[in-house]
C-alpha cells in the first residue's frame, strides 16, 4: 500500500491535498480497500463552511456506508464531478485512483494552522499497519 508523502493523513483514513490556499480531500488507499467497490458518495455540504473532524459526507460501498470527515476546517467549494452522479458517475474512481481522479471535494483552508495537526505518511503507515 501506497502513502504518497506530499499528503497529510487522519486517523479517521482521510487525505488532504495542500494547493495555496486550497485543499483536496479523499480517502486512503487503506480505506478504499477496506470498504471493497464504492457505489455512491454523497456530499450536501458544498457552499458550507464545516469544522475540523466534522461530517462533510457519507461514502457507499456494496457492504457499507461510512461518514467522511473533515481533516480541517474550509469551505467545500466543490464535489469531483467525475465521481458524482452529476458528473461522470463513477464513484469506482476512488477505489482505481484514490490519490488523483478519485478525490472527493475541493475546500478553501480557513485555517492553514490545523494542517500541523495531521499525520504524515509516515505516522499514518504506522497506524494502519
Amino acid at each position: 500500500m501506497t502513502f504518497p508523502a506530499e499528503l497529510k493523513y487522519t486517523q479517521e483514513h482521510e487525505w488532504i491535498r495542500i494547493e495555496g490556499d486550497f485543499a483536496f480531500i479523499g480517502i486512503t488507499e487503506f480505506a478504499q480497500s477496506e470498504l471493497g467497490d464504492i457505489v455512491y458518495v454523497e456530499v450536501e455540504t458544498v457552499g458550507e463552511v464545516v469544522n475540523s473532524g466534522d461530517v462533510f459526507g457519507t461514502i457507499e460501498a456494496v457492504k457499507t456506508t461510512s461518514d467522511l470527515f473533515m481533516p480541517i476546517t474550509g469551505e467545500v467549494l466543490e464535489l469531483n464531478e467525475a465521481i458524482s452522479e452529476a458528473g461522470g458517475d463513477d464513484p469506482a474512481l476512488i477505489n482505481s485512483d484514490p490519490y488523483g481522479e478519485g478525490w472527493i471535494i475541493k475546500v478553501k483552508i480557513s485555517d492553514k494552522s490545523e494542517i500541523d495537526g495531521l499525520l504524515d505518511a509516515d505516522a499514518y503507515a504506522a497506524l494502519v499497519n
